[in-house]
């Protein structure tokens, strides 16, 4: 039920209330329009203000998410850096390090590196240094112990001398007298040298980290050839020592006696 008044202005909006039991009285509730109007407009106002500050929060809920990732990637790339200065200080000193061993042997341009001789291992035969015997292969083809880990396989085919463990970059030197008959890089044997003795005797080096001798070079028994390395196939620092005679392997170890 609606009363009007003069002015529309005065318009109400009344509200009878009945209750469907007996014996309660009916109430009625009267709204005058402008306050209608006011609580419709503070409704919208509040509607409006919350929908806003929803979307305010979502907004800078997902900008907050996004500046965490951003943080955690700016992180990663400062520990990446990090360590990327380490390998480069790392490259440097190994750098730094090859110019020493190669200054250490006269590696510059159009000079060979291989001058370096040594003593023969401590426990080596006297009778292996005679003169005559010079070609032979018969000195321990490092200058320290080494570790033997694996020997020359039955019929030598599948591993046709031994392996010696040892540290990187140790000398490895001409078990004897000969030249240089191959030198160079093999996808098994890594850098390698052959060296020819005569009479149908040769011995290979093999997994060198630097090799230092030039193909056809005169090297002295026990001269240092190249440094001890894991090139090729390797999974460790060793050198792979190899004799044969007439191109049968033989056993590196009845050649030769382990200091």
């Amino acid at each position: 039920m609606i009363a009007r008044g003069p002015d529309q202005e005065d318009k109400v909006l009344t509200v009878l209330v009945i209750p469907a039991g007996s014996g309660e009285e009916s109430r009625t509730f009267r709204f005058p329009y402008p306050r209608l109007r006011a609580w419709g407009w503070t409704a919208a106002a509040a509607i409006s203000l919350t929908a806003v500050m929803f979307g305010s929060w979502w907004y800078f809920a997902a900008r907050s998410l996004r500046v965490g990732r951003l943080e955690s990637e700016v992180a990663q790339y400062r520990d990446d850096r990090a360590r990327l200065t380490m390998l480069a200080a790392q490259l440097e000193e190994l750098e730094a390090r090859y110019g020493q061993i190669r200054g250490l042997f006269g590696t510059e341009e159009g000079d060979l590196p291989s001058s370096l001789w040594l003593p023969p291992a401590p426990g080596g035969s006297d009778a292996s240094n005679r003169e005559g015997d010079q070609a032979r292969p018969s000195s321990w083809p490092l200058t320290e112990r080494g570790f033997v880990t694996q020997g020359l396989l039955e019929g030598g085919q599948s591993h046709p001398g031994i392996d010696i463990a040892v540290a990187q970059d140790s000398y490895i030197r001409a078990s004897g007298a000969g030249t240089v008959a191959e030198v160079g890089q093999d996808e098994v044997y890594g850098n390698y040298v052959v060296l020819e003795h005569g009479q149908g005797l040769r011995s290979l080096y093999g997994h060198a980290a630097m090799t230092l001798v030039a193909l056809g070079q005169e090297v002295r028994r026990n001269e240092v050839i190249a440094l001890s390395g894991s090139t090729g196939r390797s999974t460790a620092p060793h050198l792979h020592f190899e004799v044969t005679q007439d191109g049968e392997p033989q056993d590196p170890l009845e050649w030769v006696r382990q200091p």
